[in-house]
């Protein structure tokens, strides 16, 4: 169902949305309003926890005072987007907001009954929206008496950094919604990627072979972790490996996320999480914030724990330390990094076959979203499509799992002669 433009008037040249509700004052709730505030919003930044607001007020001057240091904004600047952002702690204060954004615990009972009281405040043209990053969001719009307005508006942490945001329309949200979100978060200087609903929506789906590939290579003992995470960085190119990325997200986190999309695809084996980060997560070992996680974390020596691992410490520049092996660490390097790619790739492949989003929408959450020093599907066209599908079937062949599946675009594409851009 479609509201009218008369309601929703997306082809206003000012923005209709003038107040911006933000349900949540933790890292992402704040972070999102910051990012609306600097845009010009006028925001009401909600959370029951009086602390939570102080907390994230003084978080907030802290951040602003940091960009004057730097040079990026004026005094001026920086008292314009404080005075942007009220904090409140009832949720009727938001009743006057065009578009609301929520960003609080992933429940999804919890989400919906937040949201049905909310509906009750606001008025009908008001656009109500969750940050989930891998809930339903037909089940959230489901929760209210206008489902239409409803839709997934998901950032990346940390919201005034990362450039990408994912818009997810539900299959009840109107046309005009999505379009004015569109819209509205891309005169925030967000990239914004259009996603179907579906678990994982874009990045959460289609990087889960960059964790749970790793994780299999070690289980099988190919190799330790500081070696796998080498691979992906010195080969690869990315900022991150695998390891140092769940130890900075949070084993609990990335493992419950894992999980979730699951769970969601029917327990779809590409998607099975692993027994040692299940471990690591049960002992503890939840990374950077507890101190220990794949790394070992203290106070003094926290960002140099990957550089004082065993493989890393013995390579802190690239230099290899038994020389006599360098040849045979180089191709068992090389392996995994692209097998870890290939498995990429496929998942990129898989989600356009499956009408996610867009080719380019797949590429831009990648480099945008995580950060990946490609888009993968460029990275598929580049490495040559014949090659991805050889080497999945190669991975086949050696296990016989549907784990490694390949895409049935990419086969199709090998036929036909195709590439994803041209």
């Amino acid at each position: 169902m479609s509201k009218s433009n008369q309601q929703f008037p997306i082809n206003n040249p000012q923005s209709p949305i003038k107040t911006v509700g933000i349900i949540g004052a933790g890292t992402m709730g704040s972070g999102i309003a910051q990012v609306a505030a600097t845009a010009g919003c006028s925001v009401k930044l909600f959370d029951v926890q009086q602390p939570a607001l102080d907390k994230a007020a003084t978080k907030l001057e802290k951040i602003l005072n940091r960009l004057i240091e730097k040079g990026r904004i004026d005094a001026d600047e920086k008292n314009r987007i404080q005075e942007n952002i009220q904090y409140v702690n009832s949720l009727k204060e938001l009743a006057n907001a065009d578009l609301t954004i929520e960003a609080i615990i992933e429940n999804l009972d919890v989400k919906k009954k937040v949201f049905q009281e909310l509906e009750s405040y606001v008025s009908d043209t008001a656009i109500i929206a969750s940050n989930t990053s891998s809930l339903s969001i037909a089940s959230i719009a489901a929760s209210l008496e206008k489902p239409e307005r409803c839709i997934g508006i998901h950032f990346f942490n940390p919201a005034p950094l990362m450039k990408l945001v994912e818009v997810i329309p539900a299959v009840q949200t109107s046309q005009d919604v999505l379009d004015m979100c569109v819209a509205e978060i891309t005169r925030w200087k967000k990239v914004v990627a259009v996603a179907k609903d579906t678990p994982g929506f874009i990045v959460n789906r289609v990087a889960r072979p960059f964790y749970g590939e790793a994780l299999r290579i070690y289980e099988e003992g190919i190799a330790d972790f500081a070696t796998i995470d080498w691979a992906m960085k010195s080969i690869g190119g990315f900022r991150m490996g695998p390891f140092e990325l769940m130890d900075f997200i949070g084993n609990d986190i990335n493992y419950t996320v894992t999980e979730t999309v699951f769970n969601a695809f029917y327990q779809d084996p590409r998607y099975k999480p692993s027994f040692t980060q299940q471990r690591h997560s049960q002992a503890g070992y939840l990374g950077r914030k507890s101190g220990r996680g794949y790394y070992h974390y203290t106070d003094e020596n926290a960002e140099n724990a990957f550089a004082k691992s065993r493989k890393g410490a013995s390579r802190p520049e690239g230099e290899r330390s038994d020389k006599a092996n360098s040849n045979t660490d180089e191709v068992v390097e090389t392996q995994i990094f692209e097998r870890i790619l290939v498995m990429l790739i496929n998942e990129a492949a898989d989600a356009l076959f499956w009408n996610v989003a867009s080719a380019e929408d797949i590429d831009n959450a990648m480099t945008k979203g995580v950060n990946y020093p490609k888009g993968l599907l460029a990275w598929a066209d580049e490495k040559g499509i014949d090659w991805c599908v050889s080497q999945l079937d190669a991975l086949y062949d050696e296990y016989h799992e549907d784990r490694y599946r390949c895409s049935p675009l990419l086969r199709r594409m090998s036929r036909e002669g195709n590439i994803f851009f041209n």
